[in-house]
């Protein structure tokens, strides 16, 4: 219990308190951007870092009266699914919760699952495209392929966005492991928005396909070594040296938004936007349902330039 005693110092000093519960979160930039929110808001609220995965524990801290809810990342993202109450339709649908918030029924309170997860990267496109014009950003990928990079959690978020949402038309899924692949299209189908994918596994498979509109990368920033890795790269270029162009949202952001293949893509002529939109956006949604307030009227612009001037201090480059 001397992680609860720890916490317990900062909480009395609060009016309110959420967590973040995850490993390896001592760099996550997830407090920083609530701190902004509250700011400029007058409220005084924070979220706190409980790095653990101790289920007992954050479920007993998650009952304080004070506590308003939780971000939840890796690994508990599906863990706690069978200690919620309820799940948001995107939330079921993915099989993973990112977001915990409190809804009353009666005398009696509900703890309530949402994934933010699939709003940031609709909101990533639909916010830099196009001057921000989410209808006629739309219909640049409507009835178009995409492609998601990986098959991880965020993976299975992309395709959930971009299949609901975004209504693309096949989805090409490259990734240098065959089984999570194929565990993704499973998964996918399941779950019911698994038509049209497509696992895309050579650079000949490639060639005879056609260029993506929308790409999501969900991958680590690192050089391919293994021969997977190398050939999952030489997919992944040959469809961006294909001669229509389009977008890529590179969701890796730590270290540095500004990633090997963010850099490649963008020598091909594609336009890059930055992981940390995909943050930014699924964090100000999180808030929507923590304070009430719709995303216009929360301190959009603060936020953006806060986490801007954030991940230039902590990375060393100029944004």
């Amino acid at each position: 219990m001397h992680e609860a005693g720890r916490l317990g110092g900062h909480i009395a000093n609060l009016d309110r308190h959420s967590y973040l519960f995850g490993k390896k979160i001592t760099h996550s930039l997830s407090p920083f951007l609530h701190s902004v929110v509250y700011d400029n808001l007058k409220l005084n609220w924070a979220q706190l870092r409980l790095d653990s995965d101790d289920m007992d524990l954050f479920l007993q801290l998650l009952r304080h009266p004070r506590c308003y809810g939780a971000s939840v990342t890796m690994p508990n993202k599906v863990a706690i699914l069978p200690h919620l109450d309820d799940l948001t339709p995107e939330c079921r649908a993915v099989g993973a919760c990112n977001t915990i918030f409190l809804r009353t029924k009666g005398s009696e309170t509900l703890y309530c699952g949402a994934n933010t997860d699939v709003v940031g990267i609709r909101e990533s496109f639909y916010r830099n495209v196009d001057a921000g014009n989410a209808d006629r950003a739309a219909h640049l990928f409507r009835d178009k392929p995409a492609m998601v990079i990986g098959a991880g959690g965020a993976a299975r978020s992309a395709v959930y966005a971009l299949r609901t949402w975004m209504r693309v038309r096949d989805i090409y899924l490259v990734n240098r492991d065959v089984e999570e692949t194929l565990d993704v299209v499973a998964e996918c189908t399941a779950r019911g928005f698994g038509q049209g994918l497509v696992h895309v596994r050579t650079p000949e498979q490639a060639q005879e396909l056609a260029a993506p509109g929308a790409v999501v990368a969900c991958v680590p920033d690192f050089e391919p070594h293994t021969p997977e890795e190398i050939q999952a790269r030489a997919v992944t270029e040959t469809f961006l040296a294909k001669g229509r162009k389009g977008v890529m949202l590179e969701m890796c952001y730590n270290p540095s938004p500004f990633t090997r293949l963010g850099a490649l893509a963008g020598r091909h002529g594609w336009k890059v936007i930055l992981g940390t939109e995909a943050l930014i956006w699924q964090g100000l949604e999180q808030d929507r349902y923590w304070t009430g307030r719709e995303v216009g009227e929360l301190p959009v612009g603060r936020v953006q330039r806060a986490i801007c001037e954030a991940v230039k201090r902590n990375s060393g480059c100029k944004i």
